[in-house]
């Protein structure tokens, strides 16, 4: 059966926190915060980096020269272990925007693996299932909210264009922020990441109720990757169960 790989968002501090959340299994690197690639490089089976777009527009100032990106991707496909590289997006932009950076992308294409936002049309997202070995969903605009009804909604239309009539997936998908079990296990994901470890371990409160509670930082990060990987992704998507 196939086992989806789960991408575990970098950084985690402390290291040894990152360990045990990564240590023999996946990382996402973004170039926004790559200061644990020798980390993800070290300790895993694999690992794939992002292009740090989404922190950067979260943080008002998008990237206008992705130069430092590509040279910085390039010296990690030179690395084993480095799996794929997200092609540079924009977050508000429109299609034609983000069409111009894949023509602008100097790497091999099956390096690469663009960004498909939801808002845009289901076409170009035919497109890219044609042209690339990979496509990441990145969700968007009314379809922002992973999980809601409305964002459901899509899916299936989504499903519909990268899934033949038995749910099968003609392209790997990886799913942006989607290593929520509640979603990845309804989608016949390749992969997916989330920075859920990093973002969770720190805050104790989120960790103060019961008689056995993880102490440590490491313990939690440990906790938090046997919950989530013990879970998998469906090999098709079941139509039926979304009508």
């Amino acid at each position: 059966m196939m086992r989806m790989i789960h991408y575990h968002g970098l950084p985690i501090t402390p290291a040894t926190a990152a360990a045990y959340a990564i240590g023999g299994g996946h990382a996402f690197v973004s170039f926004a915060h790559a200061q644990q690639l020798n980390v993800a490089a070290e300790l895993c089976q694999s690992f794939a980096i992002d292009n740090g777009a989404f922190s950067a527009w979260r943080g008002g100032n998008p990237v206008q020269d992705w130069r430092p990106y590509y040279a910085w991707a390039a010296d990690c496909l030179r690395i084993p272990s480095c799996d794929f590289a997200v092609i540079p997006d924009v977050i508000d932009g429109d299609e034609n925007a983000n069409n111009r950076l894949l023509h602008e992308w100097p790497l091999p294409t099956w390096f690469g693996a663009p960004v498909w936002h939801m808002h845009e049309t289901l076409a170009r997202l035919e497109h890219l299932a044609s042209r690339y070995p990979r496509v990441c969903i990145g969700s968007s605009g009314e379809y922002s909210v992973v999980g809601n009804p409305t964002w459901w909604k899509r899916i299936v239309e989504i499903m519909r264009v990268v899934c033949d009539d038995q749910g099968r997936p003609r392209v790997r998908l990886h799913g942006l922020r989607m290593l929520n079990p509640r979603v990845f296990t309804e989608l016949p994901f390749a992969s997916a990441d989330s920075t859920n470890i990093g973002r969770n371990i720190g805050i104790d409160k989120s960790w103060s109720k019961g008689n056995y509670l993880p102490p440590t930082k490491e313990t939690r990060a440990y906790v938090m990757r046997t919950r989530i990987e013990s879970h998998n992704a469906p090999v098709t998507f079941n139509f039926e169960r979304f009508k």
